[in-house]
């Protein structure tokens, strides 16, 4: 998950629809990149975070700290994943969970809706088709299920308000602006 922590707006392209993420396999081996392909909603997220960053940070995701041994407020990407994922389950009001239960459930629906294994093992960044095999069989089959259950559900949260039965519009909460608020994973400046 370091990959995605540094991240830079370099490694982004919005035209082609892809990010390149880069992934250290052996200790003190250098980065390999590989190219993930968006998809509709991580493109939108992106493009407007895009728009509205700070142009003087490379960073997508960056946060401003204390350094102790500085003794002074520094900049750079986010490095302290267990806190982000603390601050973001307390937000939208569940339970902790780390960042790779959020990679099981992306390679979770995956195999749940027949994508090829090897275009998940790709997406992963797994070098070895027995890494993803290995890494989908320890997803239990009640995980599988409530992960599909969660699939559909999510399937009608992509708009930002429906009509209930009087034909009014009532407003519903977009999950990911309900887990980092509407100012995105960068800290306010002011």
């Amino acid at each position: 998950m370091g990959e995605i922590n540094r991240l830079t707006w370099n490694e982004v392209d919005l035209l082609n629809r892809f990010v390149t993420l880069y992934t250290r396999k052996k200790k003190g081996g250098h980065l390999t990149p590989r190219k993930v392909p968006m998809t509709e909603k991580l493109h939108e997220i992106l493009s407007r975070c895009y728009q509205t960053r700070d142009q003087d940070k490379p960073w997508v995701f960056w946060v401003r700290y204390w350094c102790r041994k500085a003794k002074q407020w520094k900049e750079g990407p986010y490095q302290h994943r267990k806190k982000i994922m603390e601050t973001l389950c307390r937000k939208a009001g569940v339970k902790y969970f780390r960042f790779h239960a959020l990679r099981h459930a992306g390679a979770s629906i995956m195999d749940n809706s027949n994508v090829p294994i090897v275009a998940i093992q790709e997406i992963l960044g797994h070098e070895n088709r027995t890494t993803t095999e290995i890494y989908l069989h320890s997803v239990s089959g009640a995980a599988r299920q409530a992960m599909a259950t969660y699939e559909r559900a999510r399937g009608n949260s992509h708009t930002d308000s429906h009509t209930n039965e009087k034909g009014s519009r009532t407003k519903t909460r977009n999950p990911l602006i309900f887990l980092v608020g509407r100012q995105g994973l960068e800290p306010r400046t002011s």
